[in-house]
């Protein structure tokens, strides 16, 4: 048990020191760079370092999909609304909501998938975007941002463990056999 254990503590550990670095940016400058779809991201960089969803490109280009999807679903289906208001059940706004969030998650798979720049976590993004939660262009510009500051600080810690100790590069599933 105790051989599972050690990896599972890592992944965690590393993965919150990920999210740490878009925590204090948030809490130093007020601004949202900490939302939910990071912390799928972490775990990903984390556990599947050289897997192909874990690349640079992807991850900046599967979330700039769901950043744009989510704008452009926002602004034309939703109009206005948010989900820290819900809309009345069975109000306009509300389906209006509803269908910028489905059709951000269709188009995000699609961008995705055409461009070769799966990122699953980027799916959560479309939905905080197409959600009114994070829908204006300035947030849009925040939330990759905050992306390519955790890419950066992923790539600044392996770079570091490679220096320190070598032989911990791999912390995916491939330690663990």
């Amino acid at each position: 048990m105790a051989r599972f254990l050690r990896p599972s503590i890592r992944t965690g550990f590393v993965a919150g020191v990920l999210l740490l670095v878009c925590g204090g940016a948030a809490w130093l400058t007020g601004l949202p760079a900490l939302f939910p779809s990071l912390g799928p991201t972490a775990y990903v960089l984390v556990e599947r370092p050289g897997a192909p969803e874990s690349r640079s490109r992807r991850v900046l280009g599967g979330h700039t999909i769901g950043v744009v999807a989510g704008l452009v679903c926002y602004w034309v289906v939703a109009g206005s609304g948010t989900l820290t208001a819900p809309p009345p059940s069975g109000s306009l706004a509300g389906l209006r909501l509803a269908a910028a969030g489905v059709a951000s998650v269709g188009l995000t798979s699609v961008g995705m998938l055409a461009t070769d720049l799966r990122h699953a976590p980027a799916c959560a993004t479309t939905l905080i975007v197409s959600l009114g939660l994070l829908s204006t262009l300035r947030r849009g510009v925040l939330v990759i941002a905050a992306v390519a500051v955790l890419v950066a600080a992923h790539h600044a810690g392996r770079l570091l463990i490679t220096r320190v100790h070598p032989e911990d590069l791999s912390l995916g599933p491939s330690r663990r056999s």
